[in-house]
């Protein structure tokens, strides 16, 4: 079975305004007095210097599709340079869709500004993983875990991009060491079952993600994957069903040509769209 790593990709374009002109005075009524010839002058008014965003406007984006979140937090970081919420951010909306070498450029810039943010490391090693290079995800979600050693989300990751790097046995440590963290996370139970779903552990690997998707706020990606996993063990009617639930039409038939072919004698070099390791 194939290792899942890349996460869904989507963008549609949105202009953000970058300012709004000056507005002019109202024409005087009156005859102006005569200026002398030295006052006068035809330079342009200078731009108003650009302002954060408030709040307010900075929960509002979340409900933006990638790219105009990402324009928002570009412009922010134009505002303050050392804002680490905007290059996190930024940095999220790259690796959303899919550009991973800038949302790596990103990050680096505010990690060189404060090198212990936990997020912003985090950040890095994600979208490392997002590239399939987890070897270069195991030292930012190291330094992750060290800082903050009680949050279940940076061995969950590192368990991730030990698969990658194909050090098996770290990687089960590293789930086993989240899941202890957060017994009831749906994500890092999913990030589990995943690991023993792709080492042939497929009926283990069922059991835990049926938990995952019973917990609160468990996300999409919990239950895709759990239609990957029953689909890779041929019961593609059960997988097509929990598809459907999250994904558009012509994902589905997508992603179910590809469980057809995976599960057939001869599989064809394709892969699961629109699943990945839950954020």
């Amino acid at each position: 079975m194939c290792r899942m790593s890349a996460l869904a990709a989507t963008a549609l374009g949105l202009a953000l305004a970058s300012g709004s002109p000056a507005s002019a005075l109202p024409w005087s009524k009156a005859k102006p007095a005569a200026a002398p010839v030295a006052a006068k002058t035809d330079a342009p008014a200078a731009p108003a210097p650009r302002r954060k965003a408030t709040p307010a406007e900075r929960v509002a984006v979340a409900r933006m599709d990638p790219l105009a979140r990402a324009a928002f937090w570009g412009r922010e970081l134009e505002v303050d340079p050392a804002d680490a919420e905007a290059g996190v951010q930024l940095s999220i909306a790259l690796r959303t869709m899919g550009s991973y070498d800038d949302a790596i450029a990103a990050i680096g810039r505010t990690l060189a500004v404060q090198p212990d943010n936990i997020e912003a490391l985090m950040e890095l090693a994600k979208s490392h993983v997002g590239r399939g290079q987890g070897f270069y995800a195991i030292d930012p979600a190291r330094r992750a875990q060290q800082l903050a050693p009680r949050d279940w989300r940076p061995p969950s990751l590192l368990g991730v991009a030990y698969e990658q790097a194909q050090r098996d046995e770290e990687a089960l440590a590293a789930h086993r060491l989240a899941l202890s963290l957060a017994p009831d996370n749906p994500s890092a139970i999913s990030n589990l079952a995943l690991f023993q779903a792709s080492h042939g552990q497929s009926a283990e690997a069922e059991a835990l993600l049926r938990k995952a998707i019973a917990r609160p706020g468990a996300p999409m990606a919990v239950r895709q994957n759990l239609a990957l996993v029953l689909g890779l063990q041929g019961r593609l009617d059960e997988a097509e069903k929990l598809a459907r639930q999250d994904l558009p039409p012509e994902l589905v038939a997508n992603n179910m040509a590809w469980l057809r072919a995976a599960t057939a004698p001869a599989p064809a070099g394709r892969s699961w769209q629109d699943v990945g390791r839950p954020q």
